[in-house]
């Protein structure tokens, strides 16, 4: 799955000042800048701000991280696993079908996902 535009509208932590766009003039405030409320698409602060949200919400979810891998989570449902990993802003579950789609249903809930269907290529692996 695809997370549809990860990386805007997540609060950033810390302040973060920038210039003007070109062409954005307003006479009595030239010299200002503009401070970010929210995070923006190459912003160093926007990958961290939506590893925090979306930590928390699969966390929210009953999912356990990884000790060894920070991008790992895991679940067991009725004796059933679900394992999702988490790269940028893809989402690979395995395990369980029933717990697969139900994962997909909350996940799809709080953000705008696109289903890209079974895995066929990762890292430049082919995946069977």
């Amino acid at each position: 799955m695809d997370v549809k535009t990860a990386f805007l509208n997540d609060k950033v932590e810390q302040e973060v000042y920038i210039e003007k766009s070109e062409g954005f003039i307003v006479h009595e405030s030239e010299y200002h800048v503009c401070k970010l409320k929210k995070a923006l698409y190459g912003l160093k602060q926007a990958l961290r701000a939506w590893y925090a949200r979306i930590d928390g919400f699969l966390k929210s979810l009953g999912f356990i991280e990884n000790v060894v891998d920070s991008h790992l989570y895991f679940k067991v449902v009725d004796g059933f696993p679900v394992i999702l990993i988490l790269y940028v802003d893809d989402l690979f579950l395995t395990g369980n079908e029933k717990l697969i789609v139900g994962c997909k249903e909350d996940i799809s809930k709080e953000f705008e996902m696109k289903d890209i269907g079974p895995m066929h290529y990762f890292l430049g692996l082919e995946v069977w």
